[in-house]
């Protein structure tokens, strides 16, 4: 689909990787709603890119009914023709640290809000005969790790939701994609946390990320990986081989796992 003169919804708008797809959906000539909890940062967002006609909403995807409320909102200026569903939390940590609170949290804005939305936007489309849904997910999506059970459980639902939901629109003018950002630099988990990417893997921008959008949404494609070779090398290993990989990980692996959880306390 061509992106130039479509009107986009982008949640999670004003973190790292939400702010690097604002600007590239802009630049490519979309009108764009930008969406996340932080009504000022939201405002200076879309002061700052290029084109026209951009509009901000603020919502918060964890409470009740707020994706629907979302969807109604970006809509009431126009159709919404393509959604890329960006928001999450890291829900990181052992799994009996989490309150339920927090996992109902991490659940509702990681994957079920992605769902509704797409139930609210994907009968409109259909019925035009066009539109995109890309869903950003993660490469924890395909190989799991330590001390995120919650993520990798939101990560890989969103892959196999996304990979069917795309047959379900095959013929129909309506394209699904996932995007699948690696470790990410400047922006991201490890940025947050203050933990250390480790050595050797390499890593990727969150600039790279949005690209990776535009690529998904102009040819259609399904998924898309946004990662150094060594990375998707390794989790293609892992998702073949998940106990090997595992036992690999064990030590240096879990102690990163670890330091990203600690960092992440505040976001769950």
């Amino acid at each position: 689909m061509e992106i130039a003169g479509k009107r986009a919804l982008l949640t999670g708008a004003t973190g790292g990787i939400g702010r690097a797809i604002a600007t590239a959906l802009a630049a490519q000539g979309a009108s764009v709603v930008v969406s996340s909890r932080k009504a000022e940062e939201l405002d200076a967002l879309v002061a700052t890119l290029p084109g026209s006609g951009h509009s901000a909403v603020v919502s918060d995807l964890a409470e009740a009914g707020a994706a629907e409320k979302l969807v109604e909102a970006a809509a009431a200026d126009g159709p919404v023709d393509l959604l890329v569903a960006n928001a999450a939390l890291p829900g990181s940590g052992p799994l009996d640290e989490l309150s339920s609170e927090q996992v109902v949290r991490a659940l509702t804005v990681n994957l079920e809000s992605p769902i509704l939305m797409a139930r609210a936007l994907g009968p409109a489309m259909r019925e035009r005969g066009a539109g995109h849904l890309v869903f950003i997910a993660s490469l924890a999506g395909k190989a799991a790790s330590p001390r995120a059970s919650i993520y990798n459980a939101t990560k890989f639902g969103l892959r196999g939701f996304s990979l069917g939901l795309r047959e379900d629109y095959v013929g129909t003018g309506v394209g699904v994609s996932l995007v699948l950002p690696g470790f990410i630099r400047d922006a991201g988990m490890f940025a947050d946390s203050g933990a250390k990417i480790p050595p050797g893997i390499g890593t990727s921008t969150p600039e790279q990320v949005a690209a990776g959008v535009v690529k998904a949404v102009e040819r259609d494609k399904a998924e898309v990986a946004v990662a150094p070779p060594q990375q998707r090398a390794l989790v293609g290993f892992a998702h073949i081989f998940p106990s090997l990989a595992a036992r690999a990980q064990r030590g240096a692996g879990t102690k990163i796992a670890e330091e990203l959880a600690r960092g992440q306390t505040d976001k769950r």
